[in-house]
């Protein structure tokens, strides 16, 4: 495992400049380049997701909001509780302020991606219509394309796994219950088996249900567990009101730290924010294209403005209240990175019994995450094979999430640093290229509103 952590760290450094380019100079010439159109239709985003414009007799497979659900469920998660922890302990609290810039570009990245996911539709070897990268890349750009497609799909093997998730929900699990003590006596390592074991034998029940079970158990859980997790962090931030400004005050003023003690100062910190948002919000990754490309919708630019909540949601809401919680705590300043540094500052916070209720709430996230990821893997190996095979991708899904319980983090989060970059290279390269069509597109969406409302 050491050994393979150290190739994983050689190779992250190669990528990221390329991802760094990519995703914010791609990211901030999309958000010149569309007048800033995304961010002025806020409100028709929202109307749209509340189904005022749904159509039942448009192609697909689950409504908007399903989709929006399903995203977020695979993005408002782990990498919300313990993304930001781990992106405060690398960078410190600074590096907050450019996950949030990351996000506000993301916003705009996730509209043109899933406008084209639905734009550029495509099926599968059963007939099935399925959207994402592949299919953008291939129809949209062309055949000739096609490598880009294939090197996206191979890297989504890697980055689709749930290993980040099942490896902190493991975490969270020794941490809080402490299994040895009050449940029986085994190794730490023995623990960490049975978790994995138990975590793939519950995560099977689900994947191997298909899509429409995905999307009903994702809608159902995901509204519960963001507004749970959102009440407990707005009562300790009612509770300890008098540092909620500062510790806002301390993410902008640390977000300008040039003597910053991270690696690669002043750009390390910058670069550590841009992983930890794109590991939060999915932007610019290309998953979220594969899930609203399978919206009951034939309006591309709808769905492109549904999923462009996504970011605003899970990372400009729900990671700033993390972050200010870790802050306001002082547990970020103890030993400890990930969901670890979450727990100790919930259970400060929320009168010794926070983390237990975190607990709860993890579970929840970790559920909803894997059955989403594997959906997208399974998407992966589809395009790579057919889709007979594949469906075989959940076996290695399954078995991997048994890996990532007896793993460390380091090695968990590398891994998935890795995959992320590579992914975000090809996915960014196609909507660079098809940005024209998309604005095309909306100038037609929002002439035919305009007549409609007339």
């Amino acid at each position: 495992m050491k050994q393979l952590n150290d190739f994983l760290i050689q190779a992250i450094s190669g990528t990221e400049w390329p991802m760094f380019v990519l995703l914010i100079g791609g990211g901030l010439f999309l958000m010149l380049y569309s007048r800033l159109m995304p961010y002025r239709y806020f409100g028709h985003a929202l109307a749209i997701t509340r189904g005022k414009y749904d159509d039942k007799n448009a192609k697909g497979d689950v409504s908007s909001l399903q989709a929006l659900s399903a995203a977020v469920a695979a993005t408002v998660g782990l990498g919300n509780i313990s993304g930001v922890a781990i992106a405060i302990h690398d960078g410190g609290p600074g590096v907050v302020f450019w996950i949030w810039m990351t996000a506000l570009i993301g916003m705009c990245i996730k509209f043109y991606s899933c406008s084209l996911s639905i734009m550029f539709r495509g099926e599968d070897s059963e007939g099935h219509l399925q959207g994402g990268p592949m299919f953008y890349i291939v129809n949209g750009l062309g055949k000739k394309y096609k490598p880009l497609a294939i090197f996206f799909a191979l890297a989504g093997l890697f980055g689709f796994l749930g290993v980040f998730t099942a490896n902190q929900f493991t975490e969270t699990f020794m941490s809080v219950i402490n299994p040895s003590e009050t449940i029986i006596q085994m190794s730490e390592f023995n623990w960490k088996l049975t978790i994995g074991f138990v975590l793939a034998i519950v995560s099977s029940f689900v994947i191997f249900g298909g899509l429409e079970k995905i999307a009903k158990v994702a809608t159902a859980i995901v509204p519960f567990m963001v507004m749970v997790y959102l009440v407990a962090v707005l009562f300790v931030m009612f509770m300890n009101a008098s540092q909620v400004i500062p510790s806002l005050k301390m993410i902008i003023t640390e977000a300008w730290n040039f003597k910053s003690v991270v690696s690669g100062g002043f750009w390390g910190l910058v670069i550590i924010g841009v992983r930890r948002a794109m590991f939060s919000n999915e932007a610019g990754l290309g998953s979220a294209p594969m899930y609203h490309g399978q919206s009951k919708n034939d309006e591309p630019i709808r769905e492109g403005l549904v999923a462009m909540l996504g970011p605003f949601i899970d990372t400009i809401l729900v990671c700033t209240f993390t972050a200010v919680v870790i802050i306001l705590s002082g547990a970020y300043l103890e030993d400890g990175s990930g969901i670890v540094m979450t727990l100790n500052a919930f259970q400060k916070t929320l009168f010794g019994f926070g983390d237990q209720l975190l607990m709860v709430i993890v579970t929840a996230f970790a559920l909803s995450t894997l059955f989403t990821y594997s959906y997208y893997g399974v998407k992966c190996l589809s395009f790579l094979t057919n889709a007979k095979i594949g469906r075989w991708y959940n076996i290695y899904f399954v078995i991997m999430i048994v890996f990532a319980a007896i793993a460390s983090l380091e090695l968990v989060k590398n891994l998935i640093d890795l995959s992320y970059a590579l992914m975000v290279i090809p996915n960014m390269i196609a909507v660079l290229l098809l940005a024209p069509k998309v604005n095309a597109a909306t100038k037609v969406y929002f002439e035919k509103l305009k007549n409609e409302r007339s």
